[in-house]
């Protein structure tokens, strides 16, 4: 038995969206599977938990222990994205500050002031080992997000980031818009196997 579950295994699932080539562990967890779309060729590695919305792009990959947490807001994976051991992301959180209560065992009107906002991420962003992404943020295309780092703010586009706080170190290379064009148009030619 493969460690991957079957496409009939996934329909079974109860998936809203299910692309082609779609690889998902037996040993992650989805919640809420209604509200999880996935384009095509994506992988999702074991220990990864996926709960509340997260729509996912083509071509990306999720390794071992990753955790998306999407709540009503949701997150929003671009094409091309890779995420490293244990990167989570949240599109929602408690509030901290002592105005609100905590946790999923108290009801809803005790808990106005949690936050509830979607996490963006374009295409062509790579983010490092156990780095984090907070509500609200968005990164922006072709953005790097190096090991460990703490996004709370918004990145701009063909950054390389890190640190906690995430700042920008330098510009990352844009060559990866040309090797994805060339990648594209060799996928476009009959029987191009992806390797």
């Amino acid at each position: 038995m493969t460690t991957f579950y079957s496409r009939e295994e996934l329909e079974a699932l109860g998936i809203k969206k299910i692309g082609e080539d779609v690889s998902i562990s037996r040993n992650a967890v989805i919640y809420h599977p209604q509200l999880l779309e996935i384009g095509n060729h994506v992988r999702i590695d074991d220990f990864t938990t996926v709960s509340g919305k997260v729509v996912i792009g083509d071509y990306v990959h999720f390794s071992q222990f990753c955790g998306l947490y999407g709540g009503d807001a949701g997150i929003y994976i671009g094409d091309f994205d890779g995420f490293a051991s244990r990167v989570v992301i949240y599109a929602i959180s408690d509030d901290y500050s002592g105005n609100s209560m905590i946790g999923p065992m108290v009801p809803e009107r005790y808990k106005t002031t949690n936050i509830h906002q979607a996490v963006r991420l374009e295409k062509l962003v790579i983010v490092g080992c156990t780095s984090v992404i907070l509500p609200g943020v968005t990164i922006g295309e072709g953005s790097s997000v190096g090991a460990m780092s703490l996004v709370t703010k918004s990145l701009e586009a063909w950054g390389m980031y890190a640190g906690i706080p995430a700042r920008r170190l330098k510009d990352r290379s844009k060559k990866l818009l040309e090797l994805e064009a060339q990648f594209l148009a060799e996928r476009k030619k009959p029987d191009t196997p992806v390797k």
